[in-house]
């Protein structure tokens, strides 16, 4: 039988597994609970497992029959802080949920797994499992590199691949774009400092309330009139506080923004630009800043050529309409930056909109109300094994050729 045909006979054991999955949702860089899932899901494959040190990753290295290189494939197993109102069964209780379908990657990891023991034979190199806590905000994949991910299987990888569903885009669509794929991702909080005092005698106080203000308008003004259009910039503050009640001056107010950019030059440019303005505004108010700068996640490169490829495995494998080239990168970001950043590699989007949905009216990944189309796991677990094999085969083609 063909890997996909494999992928269509597990289909009801990776549904089980999801559902397990989406029932405990664990947060962060310490997930036993999940962990012991993975592990319990491709225990008797053969594979050569680690665990993490300094969190509950899996990496799990295949043999394939023959020798040659190694490429990587990446779940991302963690989920959000956030109360789910999805509604379905099997949906999680408290202040947990996978929001962001890390479930559905983290399955269809583990069926490729299986699918790949099975089809062992037709692998000319290894392949590595990266099964990866904490992509939520707590780079997971920069603490699975320095803890030897990308070197398991003996020889640094020659490539890399991630899934990532989408719960507004169409149901089984397949869709990535050469180049920058995912935002770089940077957190900044301010402290504005003042003196506080009456509401009614501001002339005595040093009131940091308007110079917040003024800066979270100017915020934005930097972004339209500082940076071209055609290399965007978001800038959004998300969060502002100040004062205890109606009439008393505080003597501090804090906010903080995300920052979204997609290239190097405007990454540096954006910090190097809010440190300036904040500053900027408050000595003009006799006020002083504290400006925190956190950089988080890098742009998510593309590597053309595997894009390329990865194209063309989704064609032959799902048919020529199951693709589509993404013609914007998307304003998230993700850790598989740093593996992309050792690597060449792509990430690709997998459309997973609810059964019966109009996708562009379907709540968000991170929405207490996400749902995902489980129909797609076996398909992304198809498309997980054929990259590898796919990939491993033609760099024995290549070496021939050389």
């Amino acid at each position: 039988m063909s890997v996909r045909d494999d992928a269509r006979e597990l289909q009801g054991e990776l549904v089980t597994l999801r559902r397990s999955l989406h029932l405990e949702p664990e947060l962060g860089l310490t997930l036993p609970l999940t962990q012991e899932k993975v592990l319990n899901a491709i225990d008797g494959l053969g594979l050569e497992i680690s665990l993490g040190s300094s969190l509950s990753s899996v990496t799990a290295v295949l043999r394939g029959a023959r020798p040659g290189p190694s490429v990587l494939l990446r779940g991302d197993m963690d989920a959000l802080p956030v109360a789910e109102r999805s509604g379905l069964d099997f949906a999680a209780h408290g202040e947990r949920m996978h929001a962001c379908g890390h479930d559905m990657h983290t399955s269809m990891l583990a069926g490729a797994a299986r699918l790949l023991s099975a089809h062992r034979d037709r692998l000319a190199g290894d392949v590595v499992f990266m099964f990866q806590p904490g992509e939520e905000g707590y780079d997971g994949a920069r603490r699975m590199i320095g803890e030897g991910v990308l070197d398991a299987a003996g020889d640094r990888v020659i490539a890399a691949y991630a899934l990532h569903v989408m719960s507004m885009a169409p149901t089984g669509l397949f869709s990535t774009r050469r180049g920058p794929c995912l935002a770089a991702s940077d957190n900044v909080r301010v402290t504005v400092r003042g003196a506080g005092g009456h509401g009614s005698m501001p002339h005595l106080a040093k009131d940091p309330i308007p110079a917040a203000c003024e800066m979270v308008i100017a915020l934005q003004t930097l972004v339209t009139r500082g940076f071209d259009i055609h290399d965007p910039v978001v800038i959004t503050v998300g969060s502002i506080h100040g004062g205890t009640t109606h009439n008393v001056i505080p003597d501090e107010v804090h906010f903080e923004a995300t920052v979204r950019s997609y290239s190097p030059v405007a990454h540096a440019r954006i910090k190097d630009g809010i440190v300036r303005m904040v500053r900027g505004l408050a000595e003009a108010h006799g006020l002083t800043a504290d400006v925190d700068y956190e950089e988080l996640y890098p742009v998510t490169v593309n590597d053309a050529r595997e894009a390329e490829f990865a194209a063309a495995t989704v064609a032959e494998l799902h048919g020529e309409e199951r693709y589509a080239w993404a013609p914007n990168p998307v304003a998230g970001s993700e850790d598989f930056s740093r593996v992309l950043d050792e690597v060449p590699g792509v990430m690709l989007m997998l459309g997973a909109a609810p059964a019966g949905s109009e996708p562009e009216r379907a709540p968000a990944n991170h929405s207490p109300l996400a749902v995902f189309d489980e129909s797609v796991l076996a398909d992304g677990a198809a498309l997980y094994a054929e990259l590898a094999i796919r990939r491993l085969a033609d760099e024995g083609h290549r070496s021939d050729a050389a």
